[in-house]
């Protein structure tokens, strides 16, 4: 019995609080929670009430009415058909392409984006007495004795060859969208009314992460393991086995494999040029676009021996009046009143004095810097252009211009019938 009395009181209790917390404060909070639906329909209970109490007859009252109803139509009308619209542009609307996301054009897989191509000449035939020279090969070329082959920048012979505009691309690196081409951009879909994240999927799917500062911190294998082995154990609640452990860190020795012979490339000791063969039997892909790779060794090396040649040799004064440079101070900086001071004419002179030398410190470097790039590229013409005029009446080598397929097919039965 004392249970159900303390319920009761308890329950009395409570509905007389209840009541007393309605009587004072429920208006307010109904009308606190009610305020954000007044506000949305305002335009349309401002424009009955004033319909409702205007009274009808002439003058103002009647435009006054007539403004009301004006406006709710008006109102409902731009609505309509801006829904209408929206509709329509989500109904009708772009070709979805998971190829190009939309922008149908792609990069020329050609040329790769550069815009020129290599190419070698076959099927080559001359004129009588002609030898394949340059000059010969370019008539035949122009005249269509010839054809060219024209070899992807995916495929690298590591021989020099001849370069022209890529054909796929017109020389521009870019390509149309092969799902793309001839096919019409407008598609007819009710699946865009709930807009679901196609396109931004598509890029994120194909998006590679800016993480160059972890990818450069990853060096350090006491960072890595923690990337690795401890960060993943640390968000995802779980340890990994000693197996899995060391399947992981192998990955990471493999992958960092190029990165670690790629800085010793770049530091250009004596014998870098074998360990680049070893960093492009690595990674052929990656190779293949890395800057560090140089492409023609020898003229590399000649190259850095005219620079080692030219730094010993003492550039000439710099020319007067040679050179410009925007400086922040000039005698106009200060007024009259302030030369009239000595402290700050003397501030002047010496602000003036350190800036003159300075200009002229960065004016000679630069004049250094100019002369000798110079007088490398002098010498650089002065070997090779023996080499270039003897190409021009020399006759092309086999890289360039390929042998017709028929002289080896005769070659052939001929060994064949001299065998019989």
């Amino acid at each position: 019995m004392s249970k159900d009395r303390i319920v009761k009181a308890v329950k009395k209790f409570v509905g007389v609080r209840y009541k007393v917390f309605t009587k004072h404060y429920g208006q307010d909070i109904i009308d606190f929670f009610d305020l954000p639906i007044k506000l949305v329909l305002s335009p349309f209970t401002l424009a009955f009430g004033i319909a409702g109490s205007a009274h009808r007859g002439f003058g103002v009252p009647e435009l006054i009415s007539k403004l009301s109803y004006a406006s709710v139509f008006a109102v409902a009308t731009l609505g309509t058909y801006d829904i209408a619209l929206d509709l329509g542009k989500k109904v009708v609307c772009q070709r979805n392409c998971r190829t190009c996301n939309g922008w149908q054009a792609l990069r020329c897989t050609m040329c790769r984006g550069s815009g020129r191509v290599h190419y070698q000449v076959k099927n080559c035939s001359f004129k009588r007495g002609e030898k394949a020279t340059a000059e010969s090969v370019a008539d035949a070329i122009a005249d269509n004795r010839a054809e060219i082959v024209h070899l992807p920048s995916s495929l690298d012979l590591h021989i020099p060859l001849p370069s022209k505009e890529c054909p796929s691309c017109d020389g521009t690196g870019v390509m149309s969208c092969p799902e793309c081409k001839n096919k019409l951009q407008v598609r007819i879909s009710a699946d865009d009314i709930m807009e679901p994240p196609w396109k931004a999927y598509n890029i994120l799917r194909k998006m590679d992460y800016p993480f160059e500062h972890i990818t450069h911190s990853m060096k350090d294998p006491s960072i890595a393991a923690f990337w690795l082995l401890t960060f993943p154990q640390i968000m995802g609640g779980f340890t990994y086995d000693d197996e899995v452990k060391q399947k992981i860190w192998w990955q990471y020795k493999e992958s960092t494999q190029y990165d670690q012979l790629r800085d010793v490339v770049a530091k250009r000791k004596p014998g870098w040029e074998y360990l680049q063969e070893a960093l492009i039997s690595i990674d052929p892909e990656r190779a293949r676009d890395d800057p560090i790779i140089v492409r023609n060794v020898p003229f590399y090396k000649a190259k850095k021996a005219l620079e080692s040649e030219v730094m010993k040799l003492d550039p000439p004064p710099r020319p007067p009046n040679w050179g410009e440079l925007d400086l922040p101070l000039s005698s106009s900086s200060w007024s009259e009143e302030d030369l009239k001071d000595p402290e700050k004419f003397y501030e002047m002179t010496v602000l003036l004095n350190a800036q003159r030398e300075i200009s002229n410190k960065i004016l000679d470097a630069q004049w250094e810097t100019k002369w000798r790039q110079e007088k490398v590229n002098q010498m650089l013409e002065e070997k090779v252009q023996p080499y270039i005029q003897d190409i021009g009446n020399g006759v092309l080598s086999e890289p360039i211009l390929l042998k017709p397929q028929q002289n080896q097919d005769k070659r052939q039965r001929r060994k064949r019938w001299f065998f019989f």
